[in-house]
């Protein structure tokens, strides 16, 4: 069985119609939402052009919802956050929302990542970089006074007095070899993109445990054609290599990439129209990859037909499990 979630895109909503879909997707039968972290949106002109804080909309969608279990979509606590600030601000959102909220991390994008005017660190170094700093969170999680002088970042004599009784998880975002072996030593579960089967079985074999967390785009529209320019117009980056994701700087930078982009250039497994079968077949593939938890963002404004669409069309298709994610 598969748990199903809700995603909410900071790129693309401002904070309060995240917290009314947030609302809406609960209703419809959703049992977790991930919240993106970004800085910036990929686009900052016309598509996109939102960026409203996290924590912020995180803290409302808490206090909104009842049982939706939520969780960072992902946070990089590597640069513009510091680990212990991060540390911080996940006790504190656990304690809102008790035993419902998990702590997605990953190492970041520049587009994000580079507004304090710090140095892009390579793939390698963000690693450890974010090994590091899952281990000075998890020690401020004691509860007891701390300090540290690590590799990359020190501590002085910091302690988080606001804990939950019980702690979050901490997902570890993922999309290669070298990062799904820093997510199976040093995270309670695995977040990625794609139903990559070779990375759920890496992942195990290097110790892995918990949930599995994977993504799925897709554009709901009344006609296939509808769809796809919602696609190319709301998700306009889709196509581009992993590595431009992570490392171009800016809105502007993202948005001259896209141009070069063609229609036929998107890739055939983000459904777009209002048939739910391809839909229904990606969230089996995630399942058969080893995936139990299937997060999907639908693309553009259209919320509230998706979450109709998602509540007539596609829960009842499928046998849903709650989510395991908070606990």
């Amino acid at each position: 069985m598969t748990a199903l979630g809700y995603a909410l895109l900071t790129e693309e909503h401002e904070a309060l119609p995240l917290v009314h879909n947030a609302v809406r997707a609960e209703e419809a039968g959703f049992s977790f939402a991930t919240v993106s972290d970004h800085f910036h949106p990929w686009t900052g002109t016309g598509s996109q052009g939102h960026s409203p804080f996290v924590w912020s909309v995180l803290g409302a969608v808490a206090q909104a919802t009842d049982a939706m279990v939520l969780g960072t979509g992902v946070t990089c606590p590597i640069m513009r956050f510091h680990p212990v600030l991060a540390a911080q601000a996940a006790a504190t959102m656990a304690t809102l929302a008790p035993e419902r909220f998990f702590f997605g991390v990953g190492a970041g994008e520049y587009l994000n990542e580079h507004v304090l005017g710090d140095v892009w660190p390579v793939t390698e170094t963000r690693h450890e970089m974010l090994r590091e700093a899952i281990h000075i969170i998890r020690e401020l999680w004691r509860g007891e006074e701390w300090t540290f002088d690590g590799t990359f970042f020190a501590v002085d004599r910091a302690q988080i007095y606001s804990l939950p009784e019980t702690l979050p998880p901490i997902l570890v975002a993922a999309s290669g070899e070298m990062a799904a072996t820093l997510a199976a030593e040093e995270g309670d579960g695995l977040i990625t993109t794609s139903p990559d089967a070779e990375l759920v079985s890496g992942w195990k074999e290097h110790g892995g445990q918990g949930p599995r967390m994977g993504m799925l785009h897709l554009a709901y529209a009344k006609t296939e054609d509808e769809g796809r320019r919602i696609l190319a117009k709301h998700w306009p980056h889709a196509p581009l290599p992993g590595h431009m994701n992570a490392d171009l700087r800016t809105p502007a930078e993202f948005e001259a990439a896209s141009k070069f982009i063609r229609l036929e250039d998107y890739d055939e497994s983000t459904p777009v129209g209002p048939d739910p079968e391809p839909v229904l077949r990606q969230i089996r593939e995630y399942a058969d990859a080893g995936f139990d938890h299937v997060v999907l963002h639908q693309i553009g404004p259209e919320q509230k037909g998706f979450i109709d669409f998602f509540a007539k069309e596609i829960a009842p298709a499928l046998e849903l499990s709650p989510a395991t994610l908070g606990s």
